[in-house]
């Protein structure tokens, strides 16, 4: 019996010094704030006669949505080293599951399965908003302020280029008129 203690914990402390150390907690903000936006650019979506599901369920698995998954493990960890971490963990799970909820009324919207009602698909995506707003809760102050920075001029850059590309297309229509 003694012999498989000692044979449990040295497994244990294998696993651990073999475990995937994680990049600094800098990394994770910008993409978990781009996804916030991301899914918030979604509900807007919803807001039209008639929402195309397939492809807001494209956008859950796109861009910056598609790392949320490990991106907020990865802060709901540096939560738990710092103290916080049921409620870290808590607010994973609970966004994780209103994201899978809402992708399963996205595909049976798409298929005319059954009812879905898009006041229910906005509830997903407010709890899933909500659990994220509550992780990030848990950020040290200037990590976040920083990772809020990073995540503006991503998505100013991105605009950048959107403009770019329009101002040719408009020039050309103004050259026909």
């Amino acid at each position: 019996m003694l012999q498989r203690a000692a044979f449990g914990i040295n497994m244990l402390k294998i696993c651990i010094f073999y475990r995937k150390k994680l990049d600094p907690l800098e990394v994770y903000i910008p993409p978990v704030i781009l996804t916030q936006l991301q899914i918030k650019d979604l509900e807007k979506t919803l807001d039209v006669d008639k929402p195309e599901y397939a492809n807001c369920r494209s956008l859950l698995r796109s861009g910056p949505a598609a790392s949320l998954r490990v991106n907020i493990r990865a802060v709901a960890q540096y939560a738990s080293d710092a103290g916080n971490g049921k409620m870290a963990s808590d607010d994973v799970d609970q966004c994780l599951r209103a994201l899978e909820d809402l992708d399963s009324l996205f595909l049976r919207a798409s298929r005319n399965e059954g009812k879905t009602s898009i006041k229910t698909m906005k509830a997903k995506i407010d709890t899933a908003l909500n659990a994220l707003d509550s992780l990030l809760q848990t950020v040290p102050a200037d990590v976040l302020t920083k990772g809020k920075a990073v995540a503006d001029a991503y998505r100013s850059a991105d605009d950048d280029t959107e403009a770019q590309v329009s101002d040719p297309e408009i020039k050309q229509l103004e050259s026909i008129l």
